[in-house]
């Protein structure tokens, strides 16, 4: 074997180690935070996670690059519980950095599968956080298996560390795309390495993956709310099957690539981005989610014509759609659920 197809990860401690039990089951509604050339760039990606810590709370994690060697954490639990303390950028030294909130649909979590994974390979390290399911990964694994691939975790991400450490080509964004063309599913990714941002978005982007910027400092974000969280600006919604890639110039100014390496075709956005998963204050492929659930409010009092005495939501994603509901249909809205937090 040669060292083009050696991996070594970070190990979790061994105390946990009794809880790594196959979890093999689809993870959809996930967090991915990125920002290349920014410092304190851990800080920067705790608070964009605490921004997406609606899409996943057992889990999270953050990889950080300090222009010598990679810092990597990973955790149960929230991202405040693990990534709050003024002890954060001494931890996870470095001006790039991404990050990830972990969902667990099915199944328990384990540290094992907690993202972002880290790799060190033949080119440099690697670390990646994916929010998707990737549908071939059953096949993809048993493949690389029969190959001699040693996977550390039962995680579908893994598949993509594994296909670049054994691809041949010379650069890393070639080695990413092609692993990219490789699977299939719902995917917005974003990975970190020595001297590059990465992140990229699925041919029909089921999942959202939006462009930021902070003082000159790209972003990659799954939702704008993560942006508002450190103060960036809104750039744009990265375009499905579209690549982007933030280095540095000679000169040191940071540059911004993108490649489209997959035939176009028509945006298949998942719809529980705007009924459940995204939080309404985001706008997701320039639409707002809170004016989308309203609308979805008002078309349903439209359509079913109930008579009520008052329209109480489902907290918390339900309210505008019951505002919305209420506004429409004359019914006064009223708060009946309280939800503890």
């Amino acid at each position: 074997m040669t060292a083009e197809r050696i991996l070594r990860f970070d190990q979790a401690p061994a105390e946990l180690a009794d809880k790594w039990a196959d979890d093999d089951k689809p993870r959809e509604e996930c967090g991915v935070f990125g920002v290349f050339g920014s410092e304190d760039a851990s800080v920067l990606t705790a608070l964009g996670l605490h921004g997406l810590q609606h899409r996943g709370q057992e889990g999270c994690g953050v990889v950080s690059y300090d222009g010598k060697r990679f810092h990597h954490e990973r955790h149960l639990g929230l991202v405040g519980e693990n990534f709050s303390g003024p002890d954060v950028p001494r931890r996870l030294p470095g001006a790039s950095a991404i990050g990830h909130t972990r969902y667990a649909t099915q199944g328990g979590t384990i540290l094992r599968n907690v993202q972002p994974l880290f790799a060190d390979l033949a080119l440099g390290g690697f670390a990646v956080a994916h929010n998707g399911n990737l549908t071939n990964s059953r096949d993809l694994r048993e493949r690389l298996v029969e190959e001699g691939a040693i996977f550390q975790s039962t995680s579908d991400t893994e598949c993509i560390l594994q296909l670049i450490a054994r691809s041949r080509r010379a650069k890393v964004v070639d080695r990413f795309v092609e692993a990219l063309h490789d699977i299939q599913g719902a995917y917005a990714i974003v990975c970190l390495t020595n001297n590059m941002l990465i992140g990229a978005r699925d041919p029909i982007g089921i999942r959202p993956l939006v462009l930021g910027d902070r003082d000159g400092a790209p972003i990659l974000a799954s939702e704008t709310c993560a942006l508002d969280m450190i103060g960036a600006k809104f750039v744009r919604s990265i375009e499905p099957g579209e690549v982007v890639v933030a280095t540095r110039g000679k000169n040191g100014e940071i540059k911004l690539d993108s490649h489209f390496p997959f035939p176009k075709r028509p945006a298949r956005p998942c719809i529980f981005e705007f009924v459940y998963f995204s939080r309404p204050d985001s706008v997701i492929d320039g639409r707002s989610v809170y004016d989308i659930r309203k609308r979805m409010g008002r078309k349903l009092a439209q359509e079913t014509g109930v008579k009520a005495d008052v329209i109480v939501p489902v907290p918390d994603s339900g309210v505008p759609a019951a505002m919305g509901f209420a506004a429409e249909s004359g019914i006064p809205y009223e708060l009946g659920i309280i939800r503890n937090h």
